[in-house]
C-alpha cells in the first residue's frame, strides 16, 4: 500500500513553498522536486515526471495544478484541497495587501533592487531540478532526439501545447505501429469537462467577473504572458480595468511569491473591493482543482497502458524541453551584465552544495540589492 502522509505535513510544506516560491512555473516545479523527490522521498523522480507531464495536459497554472496533484498521491483528496489551498493562498495574501496600497496610494513600493537578485538566482534553482529529471526522462535515443526538436521548436517560438500533444500522439502513434493489437486503449479513461451551474453572487460586476475568471482559468493554456493576453481582451477592451492597471498587476505577479495567477486577487480588488478580489480568486483556481482530481487517477492507468506509457513519456520529454527553453529565455532577459552573472555563478556554486533553495532565493535577493549600491 502507497505510503499517505499526514495533511498537517502536507499543509506545511506548501505553505512554505507558496512563501518562498518566486520565479514562476519552473522554479516552483524544480523546487518541488528538491522538496518530494530528494529529501522527502514521497514520489520518484519517475512519477514526479509523469505528474509534470499530466499537468502540461490540461489548462490551468502549472506549478499550482503539479502541488494539488502530489496532495492527492500523498494525502487523497483532503491532500488535495491542503496542498492547493496552502501554495496558493500566500501569494493571494500578498498580493492582497498590495492591492490594497495601490489603491489607497497609486503606486506600488519600490522592490526592484531585490527582484533583480533573485531572477539569476531561480535560474540556478531550475538548473539543479532539470539534471535529474532529464537523465530519467531521456530513456531511449528516439526520446533524446524528440527533446531536441521540441526544444529547438520551442526557442523559435512555436506554442508548447502543440509541442506538448504533437509529441504524445507521434509516440503514441509509433508505440501502435509497434505493439499493433497488443496493448488497449480500454486502460485510458477520457476526461470529461465540468460544467459549473450557476451561482448566486454578491454583485452584477462580482458575477461578471466570476465568469470571466472562471471561463479563462477553465480553457488557459501556457504561461502567465498569455493569461495577461487573455485579461487584455476581457478586461480592458472592455472598460472594467485600464492598461496601466493591468501592468501594475503584471508587475505584482513578477515580485510575489507562489502562482502568477494570484494578479488576479489585485486586479479583482480594482475592479468591485475585497469581495472582486475573493470572486476572482476563487473563480481563476476553481477549475484546476477539478480538472486535478478528475486526471490524477488516470495517470497510473496510462503508465500500466504500453501506449499510453509511450504517450506519457513523450509528453515528459518534451515538459523537460520546454523548461530548458523557459530557462534559457529567462537568462536571456535576466544576465545581462557582471553583477547578474555574478549572482547567477554564486546561486549555482551554493545548489551543487545541496543548500535550500529558499536560502538560495532569499541570497540572491540579499546579492541584488547590495549590488544595486554598488
Amino acid at each position: 500500500m502507497e505510503h499517505k502522509v499526514a495533511l498537517k505535513d502536507i499543509a506545511k510544506l506548501f505553505l512554505k513553498l507558496g512563501v518562498i516560491g518566486f520565479g514562476g512555473p519552473a522554479a516552483h516545479i524544480a523546487m518541488m522536486q528538491e522538496e518530494v523527490v530528494e529529501k522527502r522521498k514521497w514520489l520518484t523522480e519517475q512519477h514526479f515526471l509523469d505528474l509534470i507531464g499530466a499537468t502540461n495536459l490540461i489548462p490551468g497554472p502549472n506549478s499550482t495544478e503539479m502541488t494539488m496533484h502530489i496532495g492527492h498521491e500523498k494525502g487523497g483528496w483532503k491532500g488535495l484541497v491542503v496542498a492547493g489551498l496552502c501554495f496558493i493562498l500566500p501569494a493571494v495574501f500578498i498580493t492582497g495587501i498590495f492591492a490594497y496600497l495601490y489603491k489607497q496610494f497609486g503606486q506600488l513600493p519600490e522592490v526592484q533592487p531585490f527582484v533583480y537578485g533573485i531572477k539569476p538566482a531561480i535560474i540556478a534553482i531550475i538548473l539543479g531540478a532539470i539534471f535529474p529529471l532529464a537523465k530519467k526522462s531521456l530513456k531511449s535515443t528516439e526520446l533524446l532526439l524528440l527533446g531536441i526538436l521540441v526544444l529547438v521548436c520551442s526557442l523559435l517560438g512555436i506554442n508548447e501545447i502543440y509541442l506538448m500533444f504533437g509529441s504524445g500522439f507521434f509516440a503514441l502513434f509509433l508505440a501502435y505501429i509497434r505493439n499493433k493489437g497488443q496493448s488497449s486503449l480500454n486502460s485510458f479513461l477520457p476526461l470529461t469537462l465540468l460544467q459549473i451551474t450557476n451561482t448566486t453572487l454578491l454583485s452584477a460586476t462580482n458575477a461578471k467577473i466570476f465568469w470571466i475568471f472562471l471561463k479563462i482559468g477553465a480553457i488557459l493554456y501556457g504561461s502567465g504572458y498569455v493569461l495577461f493576453a487573455f485579461l487584455d481582451t476581457e478586461l480592458v477592451a472592455t472598460g472594467l480595468l485600464t492598461r496601466q492597471q493591468l501592468i501594475d498587476a503584471i508587475a505584482v505577479g513578477q515580485f510575489t511569491p507562489g502562482p502568477v495567477f494570484s494578479s488576479v486577487t489585485f486586479i479583482g480588488y480594482q475592479i468591485n473591493g475585497l469581495t472582486g478580489a475573493i470572486v476572482s480568486t476563487i473563480a481563476i483556481f476553481l477549475p484546476s482543482f477539478l480538472f486535478v482530481a478528475l486526471l490524477n487517477p488516470i495517470v497510473k492507468k496510462m503508465r500500466s497502458s504500453k501506449l499510453f506509457s509511450a504517450f506519457l513519456d513523450a509528453v515528459n520529454v518534451a515538459s523537460v524541453a520546454i523548461i530548458v527553453a523557459v530557462c534559457f529565455d529567462m537568462g536571456k532577459d535576466t544576465i545581462t551584465d557582471w553583477r547578474t552573472i555574478l549572482i547567477a555563478v554564486i546561486s549555482i556554486a551554493i545548489g551543487y552544495k545541496k543548500l535550500n533553495s529558499a536560502f538560495v532565493v532569499l541570497g540572491g535577493s540579499l546579492l541584488g540589492y547590495l549590488l544595486t549600491l554598488v
